[in-house]
């Protein structure tokens, strides 16, 4: 179901891209590689994250790390990952699927600038066998999310 809802998101929005379903594992960076035969930093992962009381995504490279002292300085807190549960509630998908896509209600997404080294990345599609093909830009632009440097 959160897949359908990523897909009409994305039809609302930017008919044409579409949801891919892998056939394959998508929900760790290494397996999502892998499934979509592209390089681990084309993965744009969705981290669930909370700073202070509130909650947001940050859509990063496959292979960055989050750095605790730049979220700090860019978002006044130390960043918290989201329990499986939590980050669940919030977007309406599952762990090891969150989409940047299709949440129940809006969400604050930032997008991380070591997305920027790579022409086309692939965040996952709501579910953990699912991906979307686009561009960084296309990624901002729809998640009407702000580009951060909060990785290493």
């Amino acid at each position: 179901m959160s897949s359908e809802r990523v897909q009409a998101f994305l039809d609302e929005r930017a008919p044409g891209l579409r949801v891919e379903r892998a056939g394959a594992d998508t929900s760790t960076v290494a397996a999502a590689a892998a499934a979509l035969g592209v390089e681990p930093g084309q993965i744009a992962k969705t981290l669930a994250l909370r700073a202070g009381e509130r909650a947001l995504l940050v859509v990063a490279s496959g292979t960055a790390r989050l750095d605790g002292a730049k979220f700090k300085a860019r978002f006044g807190a130390k960043p918290r990952m989201l329990s499986a549960a939590e980050a669940q509630e919030l977007t309406g998908q599952p762990v090891g699927g969150i989409s940047p896509f299709g949440h129940p209600r809006p969400l604050q997404v930032h997008c991380d600038e070591s997305l920027r080294a790579f022409d086309v990345v692939h965040p996952a599609g709501g579910s953990p066998d699912s991906a979307v093909r686009l561009t960084p830009e296309q990624l901002a632009a729809l998640t009407g999310g702000d580009w951060v440097d909060v990785t290493r």
